[in-house]
């Protein structure tokens, strides 16, 4: 058994399987920051394959730009997003971050000018955004780097035998207090972390892979 770091753990992951893609505006995942911001929503309890009819829906119709999402009734956008499921909850989460863009002109250089603190604060303020959302849409829309806690990651360290903070917020601070990545770094862990535990869907799956040997020290 081989005892590891947070940060060791994420060297060793990422030169055994590569840098990942992530939700880069620009790659086969989205083409703007816009559309990154509204997936962040739609792909709450579902999986990808139903989120992409209703980003079609939206890209069709809006384009992706908040301010004409903001032209659309909750029962229209509803509507368009009904493939992701929740649909009603969803649209009103749309909409709702879409007023808060407004504040901001719709201009994400303003966003990004911003304090990661103040604009991760005011997301938690909406309806229908958690931790991980914000922190999905902080990171992949507006450059604020994190640590994601969440389910895979939490899967991930109970598997390495590590324990972990019950909540969220204690979790990430301790995993930050922990970690030297830049931006590029968190999105590339975050996205290490997701892609492995998709693909290890069984105690077998785990046994037979790379980090079988690994207990992390955290």
């Amino acid at each position: 058994m081989t005892a590891l770091s947070l940060q060791q753990l994420y060297q060793h992951m990422n030169q055994t399987m590569g840098p990942q893609e992530w939700l880069q505006p620009g790659t086969t995942f989205a083409q703007t920051p816009w559309e990154v911001m509204w997936g962040a929503i739609l792909i709450q309890n579902t999986n990808w394959r139903n989120v992409i009819p209703a980003l079609q829906n939206l890209e069709a119709k809006t384009a992706f730009e908040p301010q004409r999402v903001l032209t659309l009734s909750e029962a229209k956008v509803a509507e368009m997003i009904h493939s992701s499921g929740f649909y009603t909850r969803k649209a009103a989460t749309l909409l709702a971050v879409a007023s808060w863009t407004q504040r901001y002109d719709f201009d994400l250089t303003k966003m990004r000018q911003t304090s990661g603190k103040q604009l991760r604060t005011e997301l938690l303020a909406l309806r229908g955004i958690g931790p991980e959302t914000a922190d999905y849409i902080l990171m992949y829309v507006l450059d604020v780097p994190h640590f994601m806690a969440d389910k895979y990651a939490q899967r991930l360290f109970t598997q390495l035998g590590a324990t972990y903070p019950n909540s969220y917020a204690a979790f990430q601070k301790k995993a930050e207090a922990q970690l030297q990545l830049d931006l590029a770094g968190y999105q590339n862990f975050h996205a290490l972390i997701d892609n492995f535990e998709k693909s290890v869907r069984t105690t077998a799956d785990f046994q037979a892979s790379f980090l079988n040997e690994v207990h992390l020290v955290f």
